[in-house]
């Protein structure tokens, strides 16, 4: 029969062999908010590049990135010439393509003709990253052709299509600045 001292002290050990291994790995346990491995207190995030022709793209994308950083984490987001390092990024693609469709029969001379319109789309972003150390130029981590895609409404006002649609471009960019968070925070 096994004692209960026995097992305390089994399971106490096996705690310690677990910790030992995943330090050796080089995992290492860290406060949130702060880099792992890196040297940075500032960081600067400049608006976002684009090929869209979308008056607003950039500031609502570049927006929503700074938020992230500045809510989760004790970096300060200041202008470039201050920081010690800047988040730059780059959209590649924007991609649009129909989701649903609401067909129309119409009678035109005694036939029936459907017409479809579109009633939702997919909005796909396509965009590098990467974190540069102001001062040396050096490329901290970089990396391209991140994606994500989110869905919006196709009204007859193009001024609720354009809301949501912006709305899409809102939830996109906050899953790449998620992406971009853990790629610069969140390294072991």
């Amino acid at each position: 029969m096994v004692t209960r001292k026995w097992k305390k002290s089994w399971s106490g050990a096996f705690v310690i062999v677990i910790f030992a291994i995943l330090n050796g790995c080089g995992y290492h346990f860290q406060q949130t908010g702060k880099i792992h491995g890196l040297e940075i207190r500032s960081l600067a995030i400049p608006m976002v590049k684009s090929p869209s022709s979308n008056l607003g793209f950039e500031g609502i994308f570049t927006r929503v990135v700074r938020e992230e950083f500045i809510d989760h984490s004790e970096l300060s987001v200041v202008p470039r010439e201050n920081a010690d390092a800047v988040l730059e990024m780059r959209v590649t693609r924007i991609e649009t393509d129909p989701l649903t469709y609401a067909v129309t029969q119409t009678r035109v001379q005694d036939r029936a003709v459907n017409y479809a319109t579109t009633s939702s789309r997919w909005l796909r972003i396509i965009l590098d990253a990467r974190l540069i150390d102001r001062v040396s130029g050096k490329t901290l981590w970089a990396q391209n052709g991140m994606h994500e895609k989110g869905s919006y409404a196709v009204t007859a006002d193009p001024l609720k299509t354009r809301y949501y649609r912006d709305l899409a471009l809102s939830t996109i960019a906050r899953s790449l600045a998620k992406k971009m968070y853990a790629q610069t925070m969140e390294r072991f």
